[in-house]
């Protein structure tokens, strides 16, 4: 048995062949019919005609969309429009039959509806589609650090970190809650892990430890976080890429972001034209030219403060004033891509509005941040060159009033050997949403969960 995906790339033409699937659709008339169908493997159906010189002719007419199929039939080229081939049917069985009010049935129908029924939604143009392209995605950015000699690095799922500092993080315990709301407080030396622990919010620390072993690692997989936000950028879980590199600064940092971005946009494109067309033409127009744009464009790097200095004097009302020492709005990060007309890595950054571990500049107001704006989509990615002098670091934590004594592991790495490095965080289910024109997080994780949904 073959897959349909290989009926499409080999020459078959007249030549017999078994596959296995499902009915998309099934347009009957009084002596003939045709079954659009699909395997999963290639993103085009494959066209049935069958008449009625066939025995089971009348049987055959029976068969209902959505219904799990084995069919044996010629390869023909195609005499009807919108395919190059078909097959006509020789024989057929029914492997897994569908009622009449099969969900997903051949008509337009919305996003919304198609969350409610998640875990049929895969069988629809769209999200057959979209998940391809996730699924391609992934190994594009595998392929791109293991090529280049990056350790793949799984970061804990469970953690006593908080990477961010900000506080928003699903508790893990196994403490009897009814009981702890009944005495009123919480005894942490009677917990799993004998004190407070989370699930992480990201790997970057972790995979400190590994750069400053290796070199050069990543981590890739899923992050949490327990912000009751319902945007159509914020999900309750999420995937990240995290690389972390060692003797490189913020300008390496910059020129690995901008390869990698490159890297994966071109091979999803070189290896998807079928779904990238697709969505060219019914998702979001442009789409294809605004991608190999990206892959052509030499990125613009701009300091913050040049940045906030562009938008005020730029002749437009904004909704938000834009302001030195503060970060810039979904509106701003518009028009600085607009204004570059292309991507634009903005750099240095205020040391007030960033993470703990950011490196200081010698300016003692900014450090080495930098956020990758790209048109169409804003914030992509967000990198930063870390702090590598302990004191400095040190004194950060203490102007936070952060505990030192949860991260001193974190901090010996400044002592024990320590130096120059980098690294950058991209959220997956953006790439997906920037790659695709899909422009809700909900509709390019297989199952989302956000706040008030956690179904399937």
């Amino acid at each position: 048995m073959i897959d349909v995906k290989d009926l499409f790339a080999e020459d078959y033409i007249n030549k017999e062949v078994s596959i296995s699937g499902w009915i998309k659709n099934h347009r009957k008339q009084k002596e003939f019919g045709f079954i659009d169908f699909n395997d999963g493997t290639y993103f085009k159906n494959l066209q049935i005609v069958y008449d009625n010189s066939l025995d089971d002719f009348e049987e055959i007419q029976k068969l209902h969309i959505g219904s799990a199929i084995t069919v044996a039939g010629k390869i023909i080229k195609s005499e009807g429009t919108g395919q190059s081939i078909e097959m006509k049917l020789i024989s057929y069985k029914l492997e897994g039959d569908c009622p009449e009010d099969y969900p997903i049935q051949p008509k337009r129908h919305t996003r919304e509806f198609l969350r409610e029924q998640a875990y049929l939604r895969t069988r629809t143009n769209l999200f057959g589609a979209v998940f391809r392209v996730r699924s391609v995605a992934a190994y594009a950015i595998h392929k791109y650090f293991q090529d280049n000699g990056y350790v793949y690095f799984h970061a804990p799922i469970i953690t006593a970190a908080d990477a961010e500092g900000a506080g928003e993080m699903f508790q893990v315990t196994t403490l009897d809650l009814d009981k702890v709301a009944k005495s009123g407080k919480v005894d942490y030396t009677k917990d799993f892990f004998g004190k407070p622990a989370s699930l992480t919010v990201s790997g970057q620390l972790q995979a400190e430890s590994f750069a400053l072993s290796y070199k050069k690692t990543y981590t890739f997989g899923p992050t949490f976080r327990a912000e009751n936000s319902n945007t159509k950028t914020h999900a309750s879980e999420f995937w990240m890429i995290e690389p972390e590199i060692a003797f490189c600064d913020l300008e390496g940092d910059m020129n690995i972001m901008e390869e990698m971005l490159k890297y994966v946009v071109k091979y999803v494109l070189d290896n998807l034209p079928e779904e990238m067309e697709f969505f060219d033409k019914f998702v979001e127009n442009g789409l294809l030219e605004k991608l190999n744009k990206l892959i052509n464009s030499k990125f613009t790097r701009i300091d913050h403060e040049e940045v906030i200095k562009i938008l005020k004097e730029a002749p437009v009302k904004w909704e938000f004033q834009p302001e030195y020492g503060e970060d810039i709005a979904k509106e701003h990060e518009k028009y600085i891509t607009e204004y570059f007309n292309g991507p634009v890595f903005i750099k240095n950054w205020p040391k007030d509005i960033k993470a703990f571990y950011m490196k200081q500049n010698p300016d003692g107001k900014t450090v080495a941040a930098v956020d990758l704006e790209v048109p169409g989509a804003g914030e992509l990615m967000g990198g930063s060159q870390r702090e590598e002098d302990y004191d400095k670091l040190v004194n950060r934590m203490d102007e936070l009033g952060m505990k030192q004594d949860e991260l001193d592991w974190y901090l010996n790495l400044r002592k024990f050997g320590g130096c120059v490095h980098s690294g950058f965080g991209m959220g997956f289910e953006r790439l997906i949403i920037y790659l695709t024109g899909v422009d809700n997080i909900r509709d390019v994780i297989p199952y989302p969960r956000t706040p008030g949904n956690c179904d399937y």
